[in-house]
C-alpha cells in the first residue's frame, strides 16, 4: 500500500476578503473531490485573504498510480478560475506503508484481531 500527501501553497491574487477567498477554494476543493478519490483540505492560513494551504492525500496499491494522481490534482488546481489560483509551493511525497496485509502472511480476520473461526459443534463435518 502507498500513501501520497500533496502540499500545495496557493496564491490568491483577486479576492478581496475572506468570503471571496473561501468562495474560490471551496469551489476548488469540490471540484476536484467530484473528479479524483482523495481527500484534500485547506489546512493552513484559514484567515489570509490572499494565501492558502490544501492537503491532498491519496491511496493505492501502486506508487505510480498514487504519484500521478496527486499530479494530475496539482496541475488542475493550477488551472483553475483563468489564473484566480497560483500554485506557488507544491511538496509531494509517497511512501510504502506496509501493513502486513497483502504479503500472504496473514488473513484479514487476524490483522483485525479475530478468533479463527469454527464449525458449530466444534468438529469439522
Amino acid at each position: 500500500m502507498f500513501v501520497g500527501v500533496l502540499r500545495l501553497v496557493l496564491f490568491l491574487p483577486a479576492p478581496g476578503s475572506l468570503k471571496s477567498k473561501r468562495h474560490l477554494v471551496r469551489s476548488a476543493i469540490d471540484r476536484v473531490r467530484a473528479r479524483f478519490n482523495v481527500s484534500i483540505a485547506e489546512v493552513a492560513e484559514n484567515d489570509l485573504w490572499q494565501k492558502s494551504v490544501i492537503g491532498v492525500t491519496a491511496v493505492g496499491n501502486d506508487h505510480a498510480f498514487v504519484e500521478e494522481t496527486l499530479d494530475k490534482v496539482a496541475s488542475m488546481v493550477a488551472s483553475m478560475h483563468g489564473g484566480q489560483i497560483l500554485v506557488t509551493a507544491r511538496d509531494l511525497v509517497v511512501e510504502p506503508w506496509s501493513d502486513g496485509m497483502g504479503e500472504g502472511t496473514r488473513t484479514l480476520a487476524e490483522a483485525e484481531g479475530a478468533l479463527p473461526w469454527e464449525p458449530p459443534g466444534g468438529e469439522d463435518r
